[in-house]
């Protein structure tokens, strides 16, 4: 099976059945070679490589938007998802007795930032997930919002991290509008795999990462913040690069850039950012809707040939729900002890949501998934017999 992201690209299958895009993704070789490019500019160069870079940025920042489905101005680079939600969570005025939702058993990072509020008088109520699948519905966040207050802002990730449940997120920001509630939204497990139009579907704010599903390098994430909103944050970190102005060197009135670059204090990390942009040029080429049915099939030939070894699918794979996560349990044999079994039989995965975590993408093929279904089978057996 062809796949839409260039295998030659990606040293990494050269060894494993790299199926752990979810953790950390390999950056393809583009990449390698745009930021040793940049480097090699300011070693040779020094600042007089500035402008340049500054116009390269600039392009992929319409890339990553573009990657979004929303406007170049409404988008800052930050060095992580972390960062990013921090900005919203930091940045937004509190008041005593408001009230955030978030789904419970999401990634410390996606909770954290909200959780943390609560000195300030802000309350958290948390969304339980429903049975094997850890599933959320939009209809339990419905019914959690409105057994309280109207909260002031959902925070959900796109995916949830530990057994790939995807939020209908088009839905969910409809129930938040008709409750007067904002929608964060941490999007690292769903940007690059599953084709994203956040403006579209009424996102308020969203954050990724650019080291899983981006395939770059870590270091390297951007913030969406829809326009009218803008004005909502206080920018944490002001600096030169804020104002609407960066060169006024001796103007020392803040006067914030009226687009999302008003987030960005000082220097970019321009290395990680250029090495982003060649993994988002990748994309450009492939489409990401092509990249998800390539994922879509791979996953549900994982379920199919894990089934018939004798695995427990533990992710939900119903249509609205599923993602490039896939979830599964070896009977007698401990998530963390597969892991280590599976890394000696040259298949990358993590343990993650009470299991084994694999999660392929588009430069992976059906051998990788059989290369895992085989060492699964080989472990389930020696689990049996101990």
């Amino acid at each position: 099976m062809d796949t839409p992201l260039d295998r030659d690209q990606f040293p990494v299958c050269r060894q494993w059945a790299y199926l752990d895009n979810a953790a950390i993704g390999p950056i393809p070789l583009s990449a390698v070679e745009a930021m040793g490019h940049h480097t090699m500019e300011l070693a040779t160069c020094g600042g007089l490589a500035f402008d340049d870079h500054q116009v390269s940025i600039e392009r992929i920042r319409a890339a990553a938007a573009r990657m979004m489905g929303v406007p170049a101005t409404d988008v800052a680079f930050v060095k992580n998802t972390t960062e990013g939600l921090g900005f919203i969570a930091n940045g937004l005025q509190w008041a005593p007795g408001d009230r955030v939702v978030v789904p419970a058993l999401e990634f410390p990072s996606a909770t954290f930032p909200w959780s943390t509020l609560q000195d300030r008088g802000v309350s958290v109520s948390f969304v339980h997930p429903r049975g094997p699948g850890r599933t959320l519905p939009v209809s339990a966040f419905a019914e959690v919002m409105d057994a309280g207050p109207a909260p002031k802002l959902v925070a959900t990730s796109w995916v949830q991290f530990g057994r790939g449940w995807r939020t209908d997120l088009a839905e969910l920001a409809e129930v938040c509008r008709e409750r007067g509630s904002l929608l964060c939204v941490d999007a690292i497990q769903g940007l690059g795999v599953v084709p994203a139009r956040f403006e579209e579907w009424g996102v308020d704010f969203a954050a990724a990462d650019g080291h899983k599903w981006l395939l770059g390098p870590a270091g390297s994430g951007v913030l969406y913040v829809r326009r009218s909103h803008l004005g909502l944050l206080r920018p944490l970190e002001p600096g030169w690069h804020s104002v609407r102005n960066p060169q006024a060197w001796d103007e020392l009135t803040f006067d914030p850039d009226d687009t999302a670059r008003r987030l960005e204090g000082g220097m970019l990390n321009a290395v990680g950012i250029l090495g982003m942009g060649a993994s988002l040029t990748m994309f450009e080429d492939a489409s990401v809707a092509a990249v998800w049915e390539h994922v879509h099939r791979l996953c549900e030939h994982a379920v199919a040939r894990l089934r018939e070894a004798g695995a427990t699918v533990l992710s939900s794979r119903s249509h609205e729900g599923r993602s490039g996560i896939l979830t599964f349990g070896v009977g007698g044999v401990a998530p963390e002890a597969a892991v280590t079994a599976l890394k000696e039989a040259g298949v990358a995965c993590s343990a993650r949501g009470g299991g084994l975590r694999v999660s392929p993408h588009g430069y992976n093929n059906e051998e990788d998934i059989d290369r895992l279904v085989r060492a699964v089978a080989i472990l389930r057996h020696k689990g049996q017999h101990r």
